[in-house]
């Protein structure tokens, strides 16, 4: 049976404590006044010189060009244009709406960093429910992993649930009724995006995700005692059921989050974009996990077979995440509809290293690692490419966030750090208990004598 060890244990409630602090500093140090923002302005003028209003104001008309278009522009391509901002946020004045994006700038800190870890979990119990749902051979002797890393997805679930519902304006312009009320496209959304619906909707995803993963759980533990099949059967059936189930809310799921910050924008391929980073980063985080494990003599029933297996799950779903982001930036940027390319414009314009350099870091390097099949059951070039999968799509949440909520006025500084720490921290010291409280070997499975004895 493993237990985290002390000093594992200790790292993370370092990470905790430390992250906590510069969560909570990040927030009192926000701007309170247009006066605290008048004087940052100045001070960054001054340390900018001249040059700095010069380049601010290439900066607006840049975005008032491509507004416009070839054959004329509309009113909320122009007003996201002018205001130098995500559309529909409606600040009087050019102060009101930088203290504005200041203030929400630890709010989204804090949610790319939960998010991200709470969607590995998720990810991890979409991957548990396809073995099952499959009666796949080769994974049983992984369910144990698969639990333990889970077991993070209820906190972690319940701290994003009271990010989203709590931040209010500062992410979901749709939720400010003076904007609504002179905005003729929110206004026909709002059957859709309103605030008591949103919250229903939230509930029923942390619902029916958690009871999947509370009954699932439940009947894995209970096939080790039992002497026939039944609650194998049971999960087979609830893992169907689930799969159908994940594949609704999770896009809606990405539509309430991430897309409705920037309501008039919409991509049809948005939800399976970030189901392929979430499934991406939740099998690196398995495959670490395994090794982990595995460096401790934990599981000799899981073989460098299986962690060949994981591995070719990270370098199919990484050429998948690329071929899915490359499809959505080609299709909008050659259409060049105002309405569209606007999302793209600041990413590329303000966060020009971080939205190509994720490329290298979830592609090129994922390519080169891990491309020879020998590499793939090499422990330390499987660790070498999660590191860079992991930075990657952190960068990528980062990246669906910080544009549509706080715009150029994004610095990767104490809240962001904090937020990281905090979240990684409670990550390890939860499924590192969660890993410890049954035996890793999944007993009395139909299929276990199978995976032990994995070939390929």
């Amino acid at each position: 049976m493993y237990t985290l060890p002390s000093k594992l244990k200790l790292f993370s409630i370092i990470l905790i404590v430390l992250g906590l602090v510069g969560i909570t500093y990040g927030f009192l140090t926000t701007p309170k006044t247009i006066e605290d923002v008048k004087k940052i302005m100045a001070e960054q003028e001054g340390h900018n010189g001249e040059g700095h209003a010069v380049a601010d104001e290439e900066h607006t008309a840049n975005f008032v060009d491509v507004a416009r278009g070839e054959e004329g522009y509309s009113e909320a391509a122009m007003e996201h244009a002018t205001d130098l901002k995500p559309e529909g946020h409606g600040a009087t004045s050019h102060e009101e709406h930088v203290l504005h994006q200041l203030q929400t700038r630890p709010w989204s800190a804090t949610f790319v960093a939960a998010f991200f870890f709470m969607m590995i979990a998720l990810g991890v119990l979409v991957f548990y429910a396809i073995q099952y749902a499959s009666q796949a051979g080769w994974s049983p002797g992984l369910y144990r992993i698969m639990e333990g890393i889970t077991s993070y997805l209820l906190p972690g679930s319940i701290i994003v649930f009271l990010i989203v519902v709590f931040a209010g304006t500062h992410f979901f312009p749709w939720q400010n009724e003076e904007l609504v009320a002179e905005d003729k496209i929110l206004q026909v959304k709002s059957g859709y995006l309103n605030f008591p619906f949103f919250v229903i909707r939230a509930v029923i995803y942390l619902l029916g995700w958690n009871l999947y993963r509370y009954f699932s759980r439940k009947n894995s533990l209970a096939q080790a005692e039992a002497n026939n099949y039944n609650s194998y059967r049971k999960n087979f059936k609830i893992s169907v059921l689930f799969l159908i189930f994940f594949i609704v809310t999770e896009a809606t799921m990405s539509w309430d989050w991430f897309m409705s910050m920037t309501p008039h924008w919409y991509s049809t391929l948005f939800a399976w974009y970030i189901f392929a980073s979430m499934f991406v980063s939740a099998i690196t985080v398995l495959a670490l996990t395994t090794i982990h494990l595995k460096s401790r003599g934990l599981i000799p029933f899981v073989s460098d077979k299986h962690l060949h297996d994981l591995a070719k799950y990270m370098f199919a779903f990484s050429i998948f995440w690329t071929y899915l982001w490359f499809s959505q930036f080609m299709l909008i940027w050659y259409a060049n509809i105002p309405e569209e390319v606007t999302y793209f414009i600041i990413r590329i314009q303000e966060y020009k290293l971080l939205f190509f350099g994720m490329l290298i870091l979830n592609f090129v390097f994922p390519i080169l690692v891990l491309m020879n099949s020998d590499y793939k059951r090499v422990p330390w070039f499987v660790v070498i490419a999660a590191v860079f999968i992991l930075v990657g799509h952190y960068i990528d949440i980062f990246l669906l966030v910080m544009p549509s909520t706080v715009g150029h006025n994004w610095h990767f500084g104490i809240p962001e750090i904090a937020a990281l720490l905090f979240f990684m921290g409670l990550f390890i010291f939860i499924v590192g208990r969660g890993l410890g409280k049954v035996s890793l070997m999944p007993k009395n499975d139909p299929f276990i004598k199978e995976s032990e004895n994995h070939h390929f």
